[in-house]
Order: structure tokens, then sequence, then C-alpha cells
């Protein structure tokens, strides 16, 4: 798979944990993968399937640290008021601008402009770009 095509399965991934628990999050990520053909259109190979769990439980793992980075970064907004799709793709974003050294702050904004543009509305793509550029002042 290709990086982007990982980035999109960690997000699917981690959209599921907006309606459950974090502790249920191992049986979705089982049912996510037994449902991968509908999920991700791709087949996964055991490597992609490992990176993509372990990436999706550190971001789970780091998620209150990261929603409190988000709410200083977003003036006049809250974690709780952001639309589903938007906070997903900004966690994982600001995971990634925080956390992965391998992830170069501009690649990160443009990757997760882009998934907002795919899976949220239409001014998501301009909402989340503005929330992480907050991450590069």
């Amino acid at each position: 798979m290709k990086r982007s095509e990982i980035r999109e399965a960690v997000f699917l991934l981690l959209f599921r944990a907006e309606f459950n628990e974090l502790k249920d999050m191992p049986e979705q990520m089982q049912m996510f993968f037994d449902a991968e053909g509908e999920d991700l259109r791709v087949q996964v190979s055991d490597e992609d399937r490992e990176y993509i769990i372990s990436r999706a439980t550190d971001v789970c793992n780091h998620m209150e640290e990261i929603d409190k980075m988000i709410s200083e970064k977003a003036t006049g907004w809250t974690v709780q008021r952001m639309g589903k799709v938007d906070l997903t793709v900004i966690r994982l974003a600001v995971y990634e601008i925080v956390y992965d050294e391998k992830v170069p702050l501009g690649v990160g904004i443009n990757e997760a402009v882009e998934l907002a543009k795919k899976y949220g509305r239409d001014e998501s793509g301009a909402f989340v770009n503005g929330v992480l550029a907050k991450f590069d002042e």
C-alpha cells in the first residue's frame, strides 16, 4: 500500500473511535479488517495491517494530549464542536506532526486536507488547513 492509502486506512479506523469507546477499539479493529474489502477497497498485507493497527492504537493512546493541543490551537473551537470527520483528520495529522518525525509538517497538512476534502463537508479542507497551519507557528 502507498503511504496515502495507509494513512486513509488509519483515518477510517480512527473514525470508529468517534462512535465507540476507546476500550472497544481492538474489537473495532478486528471488524474493520474483516470487512477490508468494503472499507479499504484494496488488499492489505500483514505488514501494512500491523502498521495500521499500531498507528491507530498509538493515536488513541495519545488522544487526550492531542485533543488538548487541538483545543489550544483552534481558536474559538472545541473538539466537541468540530465535525467528526474534521476532528478525526486533525487528530491523525497532529499525531503525525508532533509524534512522527518522519512526516514533514507540510506533508502532514496536505494529506490531512485531502482526506478532509474526500470525506468531509465542502468547507472541511479549508477548516482542517486553518487549524493545522497554527501548528507551524
